[in-house]
Formats: structure tokens, sequence, C-alpha cells
């Protein structure tokens, strides 16, 4: 295959796809049927040329049978006063009238067949174009109810042009908010370590973080113990003690020390 016959085919297939994409059949079957409506409109003109010339033909031979008769009259009149001359003059007339009555009668016959047919053809015509355009409503209106649920269909499935766009633009709103909080969880992790500066003067030091670390874990040790303790797996912790409990033990250690201190002077 050649290089034009390869270019001719690709440009051959690309119009035609551009053209069947472009094509409306409810369009084009109203072209259609108006093609149709200028056809029948054609036929029926000649119907009515062919009858204009058939009624000026039946005009001319009943002029000529007028003229006939006429001929014939005055040949009697010619005969009746004894002028044989003029009354073969006037036969001769008549008798060339009557070539041309012929004539005229078989197109007069030509004619009337012609607008017989002209007349079926178009009555035929007519009831296609009435059929044609009854079927035309019919595929028009099912092509429009399917092309309806098509639509439908394609934005409940979200493959339609217009819902694929509204997708797309979902889409990229959840990823640049995830990418937005993304990136804000990265910077609160950042500076809470310190690796990037607090200019609003909000930033803790460095020691105040640690302490609040380790005050954290305190908790969740002393948490931890006390469940010990109300499960029977341990003593219970020191920040755990009842306050009554709390105050009487120093009581009790306060004559101890007194007495302690009792003791150096007693043996003076």
């Amino acid at each position: 295959m050649s290089v034009m016959k390869r270019l001719s085919m690709i440009f051959k297939s690309k119009a035609n796809k551009a053209l069947d994409k472009m094509e409306d059949p409810r369009e084009t079957l109203d072209y259609s049927y108006q093609r149709q409506l200028e056809l029948l409109q054609k036929v029926r003109r000649g119907v009515a040329d062919v009858a204009t010339s058939r009624k000026r033909v039946e005009l001319q031979v009943n002029g000529l049978e007028q003229q006939a008769r006429r001929y014939e009259e005055q040949g009697r009149k010619a005969l009746s006063v004894g002028r044989e001359d003029l009354a073969r003059e006037a036969l001769q007339r008549r008798s060339n009238l009557q070539g041309q009555m012929a004539d005229l009668k078989i197109q007069h016959e030509n004619l009337q067949a012609e607008e017989e047919k002209l007349t079926t053809a178009s009555q035929r015509l007519q009831a296609k174009v009435d059929s044609f355009r009854t079927k035309k409503e019919t595929i028009k209106a099912t092509y429009t109810a399917a092309e309806a649920q098509t639509r439908i269909n394609e934005a409940f499935s979200g493959i339609s042009e217009e819902m694929g766009d509204v997708g797309l633009a979902i889409q990229r709103a959840e990823d640049k908010t995830a990418q937005m909080q993304a990136r804000a969880g990265a910077i609160d992790e950042l500076l809470a370590s310190g690796a990037l500066d607090d200019y609003s003067g909000t930033r803790g030091d460095d020691i105040q973080a640690e302490l609040d670390r380790m005050g954290g874990g305190m908790d969740v040790e002393l948490e931890l113990a006390r469940m010990k303790a109300e499960l029977g797996q341990g003593p219970a912790p020191k920040s755990a003690i009842e306050p009554g409990q709390g105050q009487a033990a120093p009581q009790q250690a306060q004559p101890q020390n007194t007495q302690q201190l009792r003791q150096p002077g007693e043996g003076a």
C-alpha cells in the first residue's frame, strides 16, 4: 500500500469517526422527511402541469370540433344556393380540421394516461411519506428516551463527562485536604521536637518539655501501681494513701522523735 493510499484511508477513517460523532439521527430523519416532502411536491406539480396540458388540448379539440361543424353548415348552405365550389372548399377545410383533431385526441389520451400515472405515484408517495413521518416520530421519541436513559445511567455510574469532571474535582479537593493535614501534622511535630522555631512566642523550652514528658511517664507508673493494688498484686502507691492515714503516721512518729531528743539530757 502506497503512502498516499494510507494517508487517504487514515483521513477517511478519522473523518467518518468525526461525522459519526456529530451526526444526530433525529436531524437526519427530519432532513430525509423534508426531502420526501419536496419530492412529493414536485410530483404534485407534475400532475398539475400534465392536467393543465390535457385541459389545453381538450379546449383545442373542442374549438376544432366547433370549427368543423361551422364548415359543414357552410357547405350545406353553399349547396343550397348552387355554389358547389364553395361547398367543396368548406368540406376540404373540415377534413383538414378532422386530421388535426385526430392528432390532438391522441395527445389528449397520452396526457390523460400520464396524468393518471402521476396521480397514482403521488398517492403512493403520499402514503409512503405519511408512514415515514409516523416511523420518524417513533424513532425520534425512542432515541430521545434512550439518550436520556443513557445520560442518567452514566450520571449514576459516574462515567459521564460532567460527572467525571465533578469526580475529578472532588478527588483533587480530597488530595489537597489530605496534603494540608499531613503538612500541618508534620509542622506540629517539628515544632514540638524543636527542629523548627516558633516565632509566635508560644514555644516552650526544652527543660519544660522534658519535665512534661517525665511527668506523663510517672502518671502512667502511678496508675499501673494503683491497678495492681486493686487487684491485690502489689502495695498501694504512696500517692494513693488516704489523707487520714497520711496524717496519723506523723503523729505516732512525733513522740519517738521527742523521746530521742530527750535521751541525751537525761544522761547528762
